[in-house]
């Protein structure tokens, strides 16, 4: 898991929520309302069902464009667990949640890194976003 989170109200605007993901160098948000997710929002999310639909994405809510009522685990469930429920919902990320409130994320990288940590995704996974580089800017 990925501790703490990243969260944007269900009307922040899709550049508010881009605007945070750059900042904090992540490609989700939770979409919170009073601590309850209610949503995910990706870099892709806003990609695919705003701007290339030609919305404006300063008029567009995050709950409009995020994947509603997500799939979430508890701090202690099993990796299994984990990847079970996304296999079965074809997701790459979970919400972590206890006692109703957001507490991280547990991400594919994060699993790679738990079951096979000699793996591509898990060295990937491992590596430091800013010594990557960018591919474009």
């Amino acid at each position: 898991m990925t501790p703490g989170v990243v969260t944007v109200r269900p009307d922040a605007s899709l550049v508010e929520a881009a605007r945070l993901m750059r900042a904090q160098d992540i490609g989700d948000v939770l979409v919170a309302d009073d601590w309850r997710v209610v949503g995910v929002l990706t870099d892709r999310d806003i990609a695919v069902r705003a701007v290339a639909e030609g919305v404006d994405p300063l008029a567009v809510p995050a709950e409009a464009v995020c994947t509603p009522r997500p799939v979430v685990v508890g701090p202690d469930d099993a990796a299994e667990t984990a990847v079970e429920l996304m296999r079965e919902h074809a997701v790459r990320r979970l919400p972590v949640v206890e006692d109703g409130r957001p507490v991280g994320i547990v991400s594919l990288g994060d699993l790679a890194l738990a079951r096979d940590p000699d793996s591509a995704l898990a060295d990937i996974s491992r590596t430091d976003p800013d010594a990557r580089g960018r591919a474009t800017r």
